[in-house]
């Protein structure tokens, strides 16, 4: 049976290019919401991408190629506030989180 970590590096980063155009055209999918179900938002992923970069890319450098923009930019014409909640529900998300 095939592995996570057996898996060929070509088709984890097609994934990976798919699930990051999938994320950029969901813009309506609020970074809030997305720790409150899944524990990482695109923050997150573009912090991974920094760290697996091993210092080639800092995480604003990660965050921009997730976001396709710096996240400022992306923040101002996308985010909304979030509600007590939806900071709840991340909260308690997050907690289940490995560390």
């Amino acid at each position: 049976m095939q592995t996570i970590e057996t898996l060929d590096d070509q088709i984890a980063a097609a994934a990976f290019r798919r699930l990051v155009h999938h994320l950029r055209h969901r813009s309506d999918a609020q970074n809030v919401d997305l720790m409150g179900l899944a524990g990482f938002c695109r923050n997150c992923l573009g912090d991974w991408v920094a760290d697996a970069s091993g210092g080639a890319l800092d995480k604003d450098a990660g965050r921009a190629l997730v976001y396709g923009m710096p996240y400022a930019e992306w923040k101002a014409k996308h985010q909304t506030e979030a509600t007590p909640e939806q900071l709840a529900r991340m909260t308690e998300s997050v907690a289940k989180n490995p560390r």
